[in-house]
């Protein structure tokens, strides 16, 4: 942690300073009850009625001061650095690669970012506390040391009966803490799921299925806080018991110390409230330790992200990336997403610029792993993809998808408005442009018929859209990013028939002098296609033009019958499987 809080040592100096001020003045106001005790009741110095009282105002008015200094500083570097944690943290999980996600849920990187870093948050006042507490006890302990090194030794002997159990209920506190922090993200999983499938759930009458599944998690969490809670409260009645039988000895032996004339009423008074304040900041700790280990837990969780390997940027290139014009091929490309099982074995093909690919098959063929790898969310196990004959992992990724735009069957829009949506890959956008682009995706007249026209919010996912809109959308955002390769990922699967004609309108616009890489069910969208690739349990069948692979490849052959029967029925390959 300390690197993130170097940049504010200066306000941490005197920020300590100010806890040494504060933890100081303990000492002095147990030395304060010695001339209490001895100069006015027993000498009866009348000069000290004075200067006693005026002493004790001055000490709690300096404390207040140093306190209220010592709390605001290390409480503002607190923030500004959890701030910093939350930043990094964000900008990580944006920068991990596809394959990092794949069995991570977003609740569950939800609760990272809000309640694991929340917790550390809450936890810095503690710190701060804490580190006050020991101030006080070095402070209180050098004065019951000056004062009566016997009767120290006596009282500090204690001390170390509090670790043994303070250790086990820390140990029991990191448990509980790990599991009521990972059923958490639990109920963050469950409670986005509900929220984002709330169709579904109305669809098929299962509000009760939803909620019986969100009561079981929520008691989970509840539980294991509990006996967080069970343990953390075990720590005070314990250090008070153990605390007991110091004061008791102290009371024992310094007071026949005073009977037998060896120490003052003053002197053993000043001591015992020295050692009294002693055991205030030990059973602090105590007490704070259930939110360090909270803490602790939280920590280790975000920093499991933070130290994440990215094995793309790590192996990041150096060369701009310009695809322009440029051919593209594949060189016995293979790749597995488990190690154990290719999902594509030794695939080679060549594109000539400006060229339309077509990819078919059933799922699970490899078709949108192809599509994957071309921006290098995913890099392949053996082989290599080129550009211009140049492997695109000497390229620098992000200039290397600058030069692809995609259109998938999820048409995702963010929660914000469509003028923004379609600038979403170029902010800097004039609105001629995204006026211009609007149009060519034929999405400029149905938003010009809106409250807000382009300055209409979407909703979540684009929820106020229908599916022909939102991939207009979508679209528009491609043409206006004017990227040279052009990924479709059976980007009109999921429309009717009256908007799939007019997305396939769209889509013929944004593929002009580009290459375009077309992942498809329906062959009426790619039977004009320069080469169609078939793929088949990751391996290619055939490629070719329609009219050539129809003769040569079985699956191909099937899936056109299926789509082009005698009465016109047109199905898709997923159909006709399931």
């Amino acid at each position: 942690m300390w690197p993130y809080f170097r940049p504010y040592k200066k306000t941490m100096i005197v920020a300590v300073f100010a806890s040494i001020v504060t933890a100081s003045t303990n000492g002095s106001l147990a030395v304060a009850v010695k001339y209490i005790m001895d100069g006015i009741f027993l000498e009866k110095r009348e000069d000290l009625l004075t200067f006693v009282p005026i002493a004790i105002i001055g000490i709690y008015l300096v404390k207040s001061v140093f306190l209220f200094l010592q709390n605001y500083l290390m409480a503002y570097v607190g923030n500004k650095v959890i701030e910093k944690i939350r930043n990094e943290s964000f900008s990580k999980l944006m920068h991990l690669p596809l394959s990092f996600y794949s069995d991570k849920t977003t609740g569950e990187l939800m609760s990272r970012i809000t309640n694991d870093i929340n917790l550390v948050q809450l936890s810095i006042p503690t710190f701060i506390t804490i580190f006050r507490a020991i101030l006080t006890m070095i402070g209180l302990i050098s004065v019951v040391i000056y004062m009566n090194w016997k009767l120290a030794l006596m009282a500090i002997i204690c001390y170390p009966v509090f670790i043994m159990p303070l250790k086990i209920v820390s140990t029991k506190l990191r448990k509980y803490g790990t599991r009521g922090q990972e059923t958490m993200a639990d109920m963050n999983s469950t409670l986005q799921e509900a929220f984002s499938g709330i169709r579904i759930v109305k669809a098929f009458t299962c509000e009760d299925k939803e909620y019986n599944k969100f009561k079981y998690v929520n008691a989970e969490t509840i539980k294991y806080y509990n006996k967080g809670v069970f343990a953390g409260n075990l720590i005070a009645p314990l250090m008070e018991a153990v605390g007991s039988f110091g004061i008791a000895a102290i009371l024992f032996f310094g007071g026949y110390q005073v009977v037998n004339g060896y120490m003052t009423p003053g002197d053993f008074f000043a001591f015992l409230a020295a050692v009294v304040q002693i055991y205030e900041p030990v059973k602090l700790i105590g007490i704070s330790n259930t939110g360090i280990q909270q803490s602790i837990t939280a920590s280790e969780r975000i920093f499991s992200i933070l130290n994440t390997k990215n094995p793309i940027l790590e192996n990041n290139g150096t060369m701009p990336c310009n695809a322009h014009g440029k051919n593209i091929e594949f060189k016995n490309v293979t790749f597995s997403y488990n190690d154990k099982v290719n999902a594509l074995n030794n695939i080679s093909f060549k594109v000539k610029a400006g060229s339309t690919i077509a990819f078919v098959g059933p799922s699970g063929a490899g078709k949108s792993t192809m599509a994957n790898l071309m921006p290098r969310f995913y890099d392949v196990s053996e082989g290599e993809i080129t550009i211009d004959n140049i492997n695109i992992k000497e390229f620098d990724v992000f200039s290397l998808r600058k030069n692809m735009a995609t259109v998938s069957q999820d048409a995702f829009l963010f929660n914000d408005t469509i003028k923004n949506n379609i600038a979403y890959g170029n902010p800097n956008a004039s609105m001629e442009d995204i006026i211009r682009v609007a149009k060519a995706a034929y999405a400029h007249d149905f938003i010009e018929q809106l409250d807000n026209q382009y300055n209409t919010v979407c909703g979540e996912r684009g929820a106020k859209l229908s599916g022909g809109q939102k991939q207009r959308i979508t679209i528009a955002r491609a043409l206006l990013q004017d990227a040279p390769i052009l990924i479709l990922d059976e980007a009109t699967s999921a429309l009717d028939t009256e908007s799939e004609r007019v997305v396939q309108k769209a889509l013929d616009n944004l593929m002009k002098g580009r290459t375009s890489f077309i992942i498809a069910h329906r062959l009426s969208t790619i039977l004009n296609a320069d080469m169609i690739v078939v793929f088949s349990e990751g391996k290619i069948e055939a490629m070719g033009k329609h009219e050539d692979i129809l003769k040569t490849s079985p699956t191909y052959k099937k899936l056109y019958n299926m789509q082009f029967n005698n009465e016109g029925h047109n199905v898709s390959f997923e159909e006709e499987k399931n």
